[in-house]
């Protein structure tokens, strides 16, 4: 069983979304934009935030590929 083409283009695409906003995060450091506290709090809510929009279109992209519930049609 291998994973489906469309859950491994939207896992990569979010590993890249995450790896540019830490770039971000980074350059706003070197930049003297942020300070080192909040630059590392930035890091972790990035993290979080990326992992749980992740995790929340997984679960909608598995809920429309494989319905719990079927409709009963009525003829």
């Amino acid at each position: 069983m291998s994973i489906p083409a469309p859950v491994a283009t939207g896992t990569f695409l979010y590993l890249i979304l995450g790896a540019v906003l830490l770039g971000l995060i980074f350059a706003s450091r070197l930049t003297g934009r942020l300070t080192k506290d909040n630059a590392e709090i930035a890091n972790v809510v990035v993290v979080i935030a990326t992992i749980s929009t992740w995790l929340f279109w997984l679960c909608a992209w598995m809920h429309q590929w494989h319905p719990l519930i079927k409709p009963i049609y009525e003829e």
